[in-house]
């Protein structure tokens, strides 16, 4: 489940567009434009000050572009140094344990894991609530099923999550909460998992080691919340992350559209889906629930959703049936 902690839920009706993303539009927007004309402005002042101010000036320059190279530079350095450390066996062990799937990845896919889950777990808190313990088994449990939805994509390793909170079992939450079938209630509900647009992610322990436990029933609390992270990267979390070209957003739109229609009439009329209901909730949950389908139950998705796995399959960059 994604709240956003600072606009409230919307829910989109049927008979609304439904994943046409205004995100790709947003990354065209030239962000550093505004600087280069702060820029020029500076020049343009430069020229027209005596020369102690103009050296006052360019000094200023300087260091600004001296602490924003600091700023890129640094972070990469971090990255190679961890990057170079041995991974630990006693992780591997847990690793295998806690993603049965690990062992039929290639080489390359194993390592590249190894990396994504070493810089996952130096840059974020996990942090336990409810007088629960952190550990590493739960540090790598929730970091192992976190980071194979970043292997072979271009990404910053959920760069805006800064904290995960987790907690013994279910939580409960005070706001309003639609189920499948679009009704909204007021009041306190017990959740397994919810994802803020606020740089954290909140997991129940129970919740999570019962979904990893089957990596082949569809349900995996971690996929689910960390797949609304990807979805909020675009700015607003609407079941359209952001994808690799212009043309991918039209029929990623069709598919979607389609797929979450369907499933929401399956749901009114009570009719058993392989795709898990809760994702007729709003095409953000949609988003989420199809991304635990398409890693634990990839030939039944490819087979009655064909183009439905083959959009997720563009976007997450792996074919999970290569692991089954």
């Amino acid at each position: 489940m994604f709240t956003s902690v600072t606009q409230p839920i919307i829910l989109l009706k049927p008979s609304m567009p439904l994943f046409l993303s205004v995100c790709y539009y947003q990354s065209l927007i030239p962000v550093f434009l505004p600087y280069k004309f702060c820029l020029l402005k500076l020049i343009i002042s430069a020229s027209l000050m005596d020369t102690t101010a103009t050296v006052t000036l360019i000094i200023i320059l300087l260091i600004v572009i001296g602490v924003a190279a600091g700023a890129f530079a640094f972070p990469v350095y971090r990255r190679r140094q961890l990057d170079s450390r041995a991974f630990p066996e006693a992780w591997l062990a847990i690793i295998k344990d806690k993603l049965p799937v690990y062992t039929r990845m290639t080489t390359a896919q194993q390592l590249q894991l190894q990396q994504l889950i070493t810089r996952f777990l130096h840059s974020k808190d996990i942090v336990g609530c409810a007088g629960l313990q952190i550990t590493d088994e739960i540090r790598l449990t929730i970091a192992t099923h976190a980071c194979p939805l970043l292997l072979n994509r271009p990404s910053n390793e959920y760069a805006e999550l800064r904290t995960i909170l987790v907690y013994p079992s279910s939580f409960l939450v005070e706001h309003d909460f639609a189920n499948e079938a679009g009704i909204v209630t007021a009041g306190s509900h017990a959740l397994s998992g919810e994802s803020w647009s606020n740089g954290r992610v909140v997991l129940a322990w129970d919740n999570v080691a019962h979904g990893v436990h089957d990596f082949s029933d569809g349900t995996n609390v971690v996929l689910h919340e960390f797949a609304h992270q990807l979805d909020h990267q675009s700015g607003i979390t609407n079941g359209a992350p952001l994808l690799y070209s212009r043309t991918a957003y039209k029929n990623w739109a069709r598919v979607f559209s389609e797929e979450f229609t369907q499933l929401q009439h399956a749901a009114d009329s009570h009719i058993h889906t392989l795709i898990d209901q809760y994702g007729a909730t709003d095409p953000a949950e949609f988003f989420a629930v199809v991304t635990e389908t398409f890693y634990e139950k990839p030939y039944q998705l490819a087979t009655h959703h064909a183009e439905l796995f083959e959009e997720l399959k563009m976007y997450y960059q792996v074919d999970p049936r290569d692991w089954q």
